[in-house]
C-alpha cells in the first residue's frame, strides 16, 4: 500500500536548484523531516574517466531490502526489519557546478512519522559542535553521560528539541574515546599515563615489555590512590575474575575499603596472563609504589601461580580467599550433596560461623563421617587451606571482616565527610554516655555498626569468674545461648579482651566487651579501641589531596572550568527571563549585543592568530591532547592477541564459569579474526607481532611517580 504524504501535497522539489553536494542533501533532508521519514545517500555516478559527479540520487531509508544472508546470524535475529523497498526518492543532475532536481519521486508505501516521533528519524539527529562541547565537557568533568543528555534537553524544553537521542549522546561519548586510540594502543596507553604523571607529581606507572618491545603487563595508580592507602591500606582485595578488551587482557583492581565502609580504588593493573612471574612483577611494583608497606590481609580468588607470588612478595601478609568464589566453584565439585541441606548447613557453617579452630574441626570431621566424604579430592584439597578460607582461622588479625574480594562500587566519598560533620547520628539511648562518644568519633556508617553492637550488649548476661590483682575475668553471653564468651578487663588501664576477637578481626567493641564496660560504668570508649581508619579523621595529618579546579596547570581544564562557570550563569539568566515576554526580549536584545562586542573584541585583540583557528585548535583539544610519542624513545608495541602454548589459567573454575566460557568460545573466536584483520591494515610499526610466541617478559620499561621513599625516576 502507498502511503501519500499527509502535509504540504503541493510542495514539489522538481527543478529545484542548489550548488553543492551539502546543500543537496540538506533541502531532501528537510523536505523528508516535515513530512515524516529518514533518508540516506545513494551512489553516485560520474562523467567519464573523472571523479566528477555527473549524478547523485538521495532515497527513502526505506528504499530495498536487506540481503537474506545477513539475517543468518544470531546477531541479527533481534534486529527489525526496517526496509519496505520504498520507491521514493530525488535525483540531482549536476552540471557546471549547478545541482538540479531531474527527478522526484514523493509517494511511499509506508506509514510516515507523526509530529511528535520526528525527532527520532534517523537522519534528522544530529550532535551539533556547542552540544557536542558542553557533552565532552560535562564527561570530562565527571558528570555521567545520561545525566549530560538530561541536562541539554531541560535546556531546550524537552527531547524533541535537542536534536539527537540519548543513545546518540552514548555513541559520540564513546567515539570521542576510541578517536584517543590509534592503532598503537600500548604506545597511546604510555604516552597518556606520561601525560597524566605531568599534571599529577604523585602519579606512579609501570609497564612491562618482552624481548619484542610488546607491552605485557602494566599498572598505575594515581596520587589519591596512594593517600588512600596510607590510611586505608590495612586491608586489600585484589579480584582477576575478569578478561576485558581485545587483547583479552587480565583486568586487576586493588581495592579497600574506607571509614564510610566505600570501596577505594588502590591502583589497577591489566595482566597478559596468570603466571607466578607476572604475579611477582605486579605485587613488586604495587609494593614499590606504596613506599614498601606490605598490607595486613589480602583477599584473592583461588590460584596457586598468585598465592605463590603473595608468599614470596608479601611474606608477612594474610593471605584470605575469597568465599564468593568458592561458593560458585563448590557446586560443581559436590554433585548430590549439593540439594542435601543437613550437609550444606555443616559446609556453611565451616566458612564462616564457627568461632574457634577447634569448633572448625569438630564440625568438619562431623560432615565428612556423617555423608563418608572423607576420600572427597575437592573437599580435601579445600581442608589442606582451610586456614585462608574459614573465619575460625581470622580471628586474630585484622580483615575488616571482609569475606568476599568482589566489592560493589563505591559513592562519594566527599559527601559522606561532608555529612558526617553536619551533624551526629541519632543515637537509640539518647543519654548513654558511651553511644554519645562514639557519635562524636566514628563516622556514620561505622557508628551505625557500633551501635548495634551496643544494643546487643543489652541483652547480655554475665558472670565474674575469677579476680587476680586488677584483672576481672567475666563470662557474657546471650540468655538462653549456650555460646559463652570469656572477657577480661584491667581496670588498671581499661585494657579489655574477648574470646571472640571482634576488634582485633574488625576494629570495633564488641557486645560482650560493652557490657562489662557499662557494668564498669565507663562511658567513654578508652582510646586504645579507638581504631583511627574507622574516625572522622582518619585522613588528618595525610597529604592533602585536593587539586584546585582539578590541576589548573592543565590549559585544556582551566579552561573547562571557566566555561562550566559561564553556561551555570548564562543557563540561570535564560530560565529567569522565561517568564514573561518582555523579560525575553531583553534578554534577547543584551546576548544579541553580547555576541556582536565580543566578535569585535576578537577582530580586535586577535591574540597573534586568527580568531576562528584559536576556536579549532580548543575543538580538536579533546583529541589530540595526548603526548606525542618522542622520537628518541623506544616504541611500545601491542599485546600479542593469542595466547601462546604453555600459559596456562591456573585459577580454579566452577562448573557454571566453564559453561559460560565455552557458550562464548565461538564469539570470541570471531572476534579475533576480525581483530587480526584490521591489525594487518594498521600501522606497519606493529604488522607480523601477532603470531609470533609470547616471550617471557624480560624487559621492564618503568616509570616510577612519587613515593615518600624516592623522587621519580626512569629506567628501561
Amino acid at each position: 500500500m502507498f502511503v501519500a504524504r499527509l502535509e504540504n501535497s503541493d510542495e514539489n522539489l522538481l527543478n529545484k536548484v542548489v550548488h553543492n553536494i551539502d546543500e543537496a542533501y540538506a533541502l531532501y533532508n528537510d523536505y523528508a523531516l516535515r513530512m515524516g521519514f529518514s533518508i540516506r545517500k545513494g551512489k553516485p555516478r560520474y562523467y567519464y574517466g573523472t571523479k566528477n559527479i555527473k549524478q547523485r540520487e538521495f532515497l527513502c531509508s526505506k528504499e530495498g531490502f536487506k540481503l537474506d544472508e545477513d539475517f543468518c546470524k544470531e546477531k541479527y535475529s533481534k534486529r527489525l526489519e526496517t526496509r519496505t523497498g520504498c520507491k521514493a526518492f530525488i535525483r540531482f543532475i549536476v552540471e557546471n557546478g549547478v545541482w538540479r532536481v531531474s527527478a522526484f519521486n514523493p509517494e511511499h508505501n509506508h506509514e510516515l512519522a507523526l509530529q511528535s516521533e520526528r525527532h527520532l528519524l534517523r537522519s534528522g539527529r544530529r550532535i551539533s559542535k556547542p552540544k557536542a562541547d558542553v557533552i565532552d565537557t560535562m564527561v570530562n568533568a565527571g558528570i555521567s553521560t545520561k545525566n549530560a543528555y538530561s541536562y541539554l534537553t531541560k535546556e531546550v524544553g524537552g527531547s524533541e528539541n535537542v536534536g539527537f537521542t540519548e543513545r546518540d549522546c552514548y555513541n559520540h561519548v564513546n567515539m570521542q574515546k576510541m578517536t584517543m586510540i590509534s592503532a598503537a594502543d600500548a604506545q597511546s596507553l604510555l604516552n597518556h599515563f606520561k601525560s597524566k604523571h605531568a599534571e599529577d607529581p604523585m602519579f606512579f606507572y609501570t609497564v612491562q615489555v618482552d624481548q619484542e618491545n610488546r607491552m605485557t603487563n602494566f599498572f598505575w595508580r594515581d596520587g589519591r590512590s596512594r593517600v588512600d592507602y596510607d590510611c586505608f591500606g590495612d586491608v586489600v582485595v585484589f579480584d582477576t575474575t575478569y578478561r576485558t578488551n581485545k587483547y583479552n587482557l587480565i583486568c586487576a583492581p586493588f581495592v579497600g575499603v574506607n571509614h564510610h565502609w566505600q570501596n577505594v580504588m588502590f591502583g589497577c593493573a591489566f595482566l597478559l596472563d596468570e603466571t607466578t612471574d607476572s604475579f611477582k612483577w605486579l605485587f613488586k611494583s604495587f609494593l614499590d609504589s606504596m613506599g614498601n608497606r606490605s598490607p595486613i590481609t589480602i583477599f584473592t580468588d583461588q590460584d596457586q601461580a598468585m598465592s605463590n607470588a603473595i608468599g614470596e612478595v608479601f611474606p608477612n601478609t594474610h593471605h584470605r580467599l575469597c568465599l564468593w568464589h568458592i561458593s560458585k566453584n563448590a557446586p560443581s565439585h559436590l554433585g548430590d550433596l549439593n540439594s542435601n541441606s543437613e550437609f550444606m548447613y555443616l559446609f556453611n557453617k565451616c566458612q564462616k560461623y564457627c568461632d574457634s579452630e577447634l569448633e572448625f574441626q569438630q564440625t568438619w570431621d562431623q560432615m565428612t563421617q556423617r555423608f563418608d566424604i572423607e576420600n572427597h579430592h575437592w573437599l580435601n584439597m579445600m581442608y589442606k587451606i582451610r586456614h585462608k578460607w574459614s573465619t575460625a582461622f581470622t580471628k586474630d588479625f585484622f580483615t575488616a571482616e571482609f569475606k568476599s574480594s568482589s566489592r560493589s562500587m563505591r559513592s562519594s566519598e566527599l559527601d559522606e565527610d561532608f555529612r558526617c560533620k553536619q551533624g551526629a547520628p541519632q543515637k537509640a539511648v539518647k543519654k548513654s554516655g558511651i553511644l554519645g562518644h562514639a557519635a562524636q568519633v566514628y563516622t556514620c556508617k561505622i557508628f551505625n555498626l557500633f551501635e548495634n553492637q551496643f544494643l546487643d550488649s543489652l541483652a547480655m548476661v554475665w558472670d565474674q569468674v575469677d579476680c587476680q590483682d586488677t584483672i576481672g575475668v567475666f563470662e557474657v553471653k546471650e540468655e538462653n545461648s549456650e555460646r559463652v564468651r570469656i572477657v577480661r578487663f584491667d581496670r588498671l588501664n581499661n585494657n579489655i579482651s574477648c574470646s571472640c576477637k571482634k576488634f582485633e578481626s574488625l576494629g570495633i567493641l564488641c557486645c560482650h566487651a560493652l557490657r562489662v564496660f557499662s557494668i564498669k560504668n565507663l562511658t567513654r570508649i578508652p582510646s586504645q579501641y579507638i581504631l583511627k581508619r574507622w574516625t572522622k579523621e582518619a585522613k588528618k595529618g595525610m597529604m592533602t589531596y585536593e587539586q584546585d579546579n582539578h590541576s589548573l596547570s592543565n590549559d585544556k581544564e582551566a579552561k573547562i572550568v571557566w566555561r562550566n562557570s559561564m553556561m551555570r550563569i548564562a543557563n540561570t539568566i535564560i530560565s529567569k527571563s522565561q517568564g514573561e515576554d518582555s523579560l525575553k526580549r531583553i534578554c534577547q536584545k543584551l546576548l544579541l549585543e553580547l555576541d556582536e562586542k565580543i566578535e569585535r573584541e576578537l577582530s580586535r585583540v586577535k591574540f597573534g592568530v586568527d580568531a576562528n583557528v584559536e576556536e579549532n585548535e580548543v575543538i580538536q583539544c579533546d583529541t589530540t591532547d595526548e603526548m606525542p610519542c618522542l622520537p628518541n624513545e623506544v616504541l611500545v608495541l601491542n599485546p600479542p592477541c593469542v595466547r601462546s602454548k604453555g600459559l596456562r589459567n591456573t585459577r580454579l573454575k566452577g562448573h557454571f564459569e566453564k559453561r559460560k566460557a565455552n557458550t562464548s568460545k565461538d564469539a570470541s573466536s570471531s572476534r579475533k579474526r576480525k581483530q587480526q584483520v584490521v591489525e594487518e591494515h594498521s600501522n606497519v610499526s606493529f604488522g607480523g607481532a601477532y603470531n609470533t610466541p609470547v616471550c617471557q617478559p624480560l624487559n621492564p620499561y618503568s616509570y616510577t611517580g612519587f613515593t615518600s621513599a624516592n623522587l621519580c625516576g626512569q629506567s628501561y
